[in-house]
């Protein structure tokens, strides 16, 4: 498939520079730090890791966009978003292409918190559910973050820019619950809200309920926003 050329090209382009392996390191050293250390895992006397999912969706909101972030912007900032045309790559290929790459990345990083887990079943008991259910709804939730990332990366030439405007909207999109609850918004509209915040949808399968309608949510978010990031390629391609 094309698509994986194009993410071959981006991940041999990534571990070029250190920044791969730095994001490689701190991800799980962060998520672990605000789990055992800031988390006060060992004061609670219990073998769950709640805490240590609970944190994940902040850390995927600064991570994602930092993945994605020069994807794009940088493509169009040097010009090569051009010579990317001239190869026999359709708008779709590029986009997944870059999507594959990135989310790749992500799911490396969220593949060395293992240790997290382990540390945790070495010390107890913990129940073996919530932690499968708790890495498949961060994978889910990866991917909807890459999405959006990889859309604002196409919307601007500058990186800061595009992480700023990516940490923004997935603080937006992680935090309706909040708006829904308000005693001023109407009932269908705080229910509707719910329905469109990442949060709920997480939770639910961390608890271990797998809902089918919650993978449909995340998988219909990254393809939405995956279609606006290819809109926003054709876009430029006819002015």
């Amino acid at each position: 498939m094309k698509a994986w050329v194009l993410a071959r090209r981006e991940w041999r382009s990534a571990f070029e520079t250190p920044v791969a392996y730095v994001f490689l390191a701190l991800f799980p050293a962060a998520a672990a730090l605000f789990f055992f250390v800031l988390g006060g895992f060992f004061a609670q006397r219990s073998a769950s890791l709640r805490g240590f999912f609970a944190v994940l969706p902040s850390l995927l909101i600064f991570a994602a966009p930092t993945v994605t972030m020069r994807l794009w912007s940088e493509e169009r900032r040097g010009g090569t978003e051009e010579l990317l045309r001239t190869y026999p790559f359709r708008v779709r290929d590029l986009v997944l292409g870059k999507f594959l790459a990135a989310f790749g990345l992500l799911a490396a990083a969220l593949s060395l918190t293992a240790g997290v887990p382990l540390t945790v079943a070495w010390l107890g008991e913990p129940d073996p559910g919530p932690i499968w259910g708790g890495y498949l709804a961060s994978l889910l939730l990866g991917a909807a973050c890459v999405a959006i990332g990889l859309f604002f990366s196409a919307c601007t030439r500058n990186q800061i820019v595009a992480w700023i405007l990516g940490v923004m909207a997935l603080v937006f999109f992680n935090g309706i619950h909040a708006a829904a609850t308000a005693t001023a918004v109407p009932t269908w509209l705080g229910r509707l809200l719910l329905e469109l915040d990442f949060g709920t949808h997480f939770r639910s399968i961390v608890w271990g309920v797998v809902d089918l309608r919650d993978v449909l949510f995340y998988v219909a978010a990254t393809v939405w926003f995956l279609c606006l990031n290819g809109l926003v390629l054709e876009q430029r391609r006819w002015p």
